[in-house]
């Protein structure tokens, strides 16, 4: 279960209860603006996200070996859509848990991804391998 979706409206009301108890209505007005602001500040940071994500390939990265170096376990779907300004190509169904996402680079790496409620949970880097001709050394 999500605490968080239980946890946050009961610590605003709490906070609005403290500010009426300590000033009254100027309180609660206070604290409802403030409420407000951090709401609309989370809306815009994503709203800017997704604006950049739209002018990108869905699923695309600039690099993927980078994006799998600053990955973390618990970094949630839309701070991995600001790092890489793209939307990831979703592989799972919808709506089925974990979901997974891949982000791909130019010269073919990919980075999968698996988010378990929102939150990274593990990811994987597939690199191509380099044609033969490519990876030996040239003859003498």
């Amino acid at each position: 279960m999500n605490f968080q979706k239980i946890i946050l409206p009961i610590l605003g009301v709490i906070v609005v209860a403290a500010a009426y108890r300590g000033w009254g209505w100027p309180g609660v007005a206070l604290a409802g603006g403030g409420i407000v602001m951090w709401m609309l500040l989370h809306f815009t940071r994503m709203m800017k996200v997704l604006q950049g994500a739209s002018n990108r390939p869905v699923g695309y990265c600039d690099s993927a070996v980078m994006l799998n170096a600053k990955l973390r376990p618990g970094v949630n779907l839309l701070h991995v859509m600001a790092m890489t300004k793209a939307i990831g190509e979703q592989l799972s169904p919808k709506e089925i848990q974990p979901e997974v996402y891949r982000w791909t680079d130019g010269s073919g790496s990919t980075v999968t991804c698996d988010f378990l409620r929102g939150k990274l949970v593990k990811w994987e880097l597939f690199r191509p391998q380099a044609p033969a001709e490519e990876a030996a050394p040239p003859a003498p």
